[in-house]
């Protein structure tokens, strides 16, 4: 059960530092609808927290709230970088980034952890909505290049 908190942890985590890139590039998009887009895909990446904390909880471990140092750091380093770039295109490439980190960390997290029944459907299902969050990062990215 320990193996399957941790993994849960670390998804969770990246799930936190994922909503948070969505927020921040919000902030740094200047096109509305990209704003109002990238504000929604961080309120559903909010939900998967929140499920994937369910989980985490449920099996006896803390609830994760503010993600990973190595996101932080990410963070800092791409708004020093976004300084210099288009914000709409920036935001977008950030976004696209993210998705295909998080996305990796999921397929890796299905295909080798050792889950419970109930946390891989957990886990399954907040997969789901991180690759619907790849594939709109993708068209996003299209449409602001």
């Amino acid at each position: 059960m320990t193996n399957a908190i941790s993994t849960l942890e670390t998804l969770t985590d990246t799930a936190v530092d994922s909503a948070l890139g969505y927020e921040t590039a919000a902030e740094k998009a200047k096109n509305p609808g990209l704003k109002q887009t990238l504000h929604a895909q961080a309120a559903k990446r909010r939900e998967t927290v929140r499920m994937l904390n369910d989980e985490i909880v449920r099996l006896g471990g803390d609830r994760r709230e503010n993600g990973s140092t190595l996101g932080a750091a990410h963070r800092a380093f791409t708004s020093l970088s976004d300084a210099f770039q288009d914000s709409n295109k920036a935001a977008t490439e950030r976004v696209e980034e993210g998705e295909d980190y998080i996305a990796k960390k999921f397929r890796e997290a299905l295909e080798h952890a050792d889950l419970t029944p109930e946390s891989r459907s957990v886990v399954e299902r907040a997969h789901a909505e991180i690759s619907a969050g790849e594939r709109l990062a993708d068209r996003l990215e299209k449409q602001f290049d």
